[in-house]
């Protein structure tokens, strides 16, 4: 998923407290699927194994099939691969997406219009 526009919206679903999938799981899960590994999809996208791994562990146990299959590392090497239910999620999430954002384009075109064209940094 390339990243958005800053004033496209964007979905997350939630289940509970706990964000089950938004923007930045769909990009881990993408580079999942484009590297065949978490450590190198966490690479790809600049972040810890360890984060890229919590994120990956919080997907798994939102959903009622894992969404990601892992095989441990050793003397063949480990990996990682969307499991066919990770892929229809990530086809999904995709759709519904695509669906929010055609659905408020045109609200959204007059709010961003309220924005300033650059934020100053914190």
């Amino acid at each position: 998923m390339s990243a958005p526009n800053p004033s496209t919206p964007r979905l997350r679903v939630q289940l509970g407290r706990a964000i089950a999938i938004g923007p930045g799981k769909v990009q881990l899960l993408e580079a999942i699927a484009a590297t065949g590994s978490i450590s190198a999809a966490a690479r790809q996208m600049g972040m810890s194994y360890r984060r890229a791994w919590l994120l990956v562990d919080t997907m798994n146990q939102c959903f009622k099939e894992p969404l990601v299959n892992t095989a441990t590392g050793g003397k063949g090497g480990g990996g990682a691969s969307l499991t066919p239910f990770g892929e229809d999620v990530l086809a999904r999430y995709l759709r519904m997406q695509r669906i929010a954002s055609e659905a408020v384009a045109e609200e959204m075109e007059a709010f961003a219009a309220l924005l300033i064209a650059s934020p100053t940094p914190s």
